[in-house]
């Protein structure tokens, strides 16, 4: 199954995820592929959830007890970008291509 231009822009800008390459066109099109097998999953009669413990009054949280730390310097060996002691996120707005420049991804795909 093809993905078109517009769908490929919509969801780009949603999770500011280049799909420029055909690598990451043929990536996401086996993941919708494989999302797609969810349609021959029968759910004639089933309600619809909120969530999965939707019956519980109350969720039960654990203590927040810190068990190791003072690690924040190897934290932050992990960051791609941070100011001072925090990670930024998203690491900056990627530039996105232009619709034309996707058609020809698309089509080589």
């Amino acid at each position: 199954q093809k993905v078109s231009v517009e769908v490929l822009d919509h969801l780009e800008h949603l999770a500011l995820v280049d799909f420029r390459d055909s690598e990451g066109v043929e990536r996401l099109q086996k993941a919708i592929q494989f999302a797609d097998q969810l349609h021959e999953v029968n759910t004639d009669g089933v309600e619809p959830m909120d969530s999965v413990l939707e019956d519980r009054w109350c969720l039960y949280l654990r203590e927040d007890d810190v068990t190791e730390g003072n690690c924040t310097k190897e934290l932050l060996e992990n960051a791609r970008e941070k100011v001072e002691e925090y990670f930024v996120a998203p690491p900056g707005n990627i530039p996105l291509p232009k619709l034309e420049e996707r058609e020809t991804f698309l089509q080589g795909s």
